[in-house]
């Protein structure tokens, strides 16, 4: 098995619940706005069978499927709430590795 395979297996029960209920109301949006699963599929340039996954609900379907999704229901302000961002976490750097220092050419390898 894949790692991915086994993060989907691994998965806890609260986060399948989660993307289920994502999925019925990405599902009640496209039925509010008289949309069938073959035209919604077709302005995400996706497959009927790939969009009605993201409705499912299944862990599988992309990210981007997902932004492209609420962003056709006007509603891609809604990711900013999903995780807020504190405005002190801002000012913090990620710390970097230490590379190893690079020789360079030598001045023996320039004698050509």
């Amino acid at each position: 098995m894949t790692r991915s395979t086994n993060s989907i297996i691994a998965l806890p029960e609260q986060s399948r619940s989660a993307l289920k209920n994502l999925g019925l109301r990405l599902r009640a949006q496209r039925l509010a706005q008289n949309m069938t699963v073959e035209q919604l599929a077709e302005r995400l340039l996706c497959s009927p069978t790939t969009y009605r996954a993201l409705e499912s609900g299944k862990p599988t379907v992309s990210l981007g499927l997902l932004a492209h999704a609420l962003w056709l229901f006007g509603k891609t302000d809604e990711l900013d709430k999903l995780f807020p961002l504190e405005i002190g976490m801002l000012g913090h750097k990620r710390s970097q590795r230490a590379r190893p220092a690079s020789k360079g050419i030598g001045d023996d390898e320039r004698d050509f």
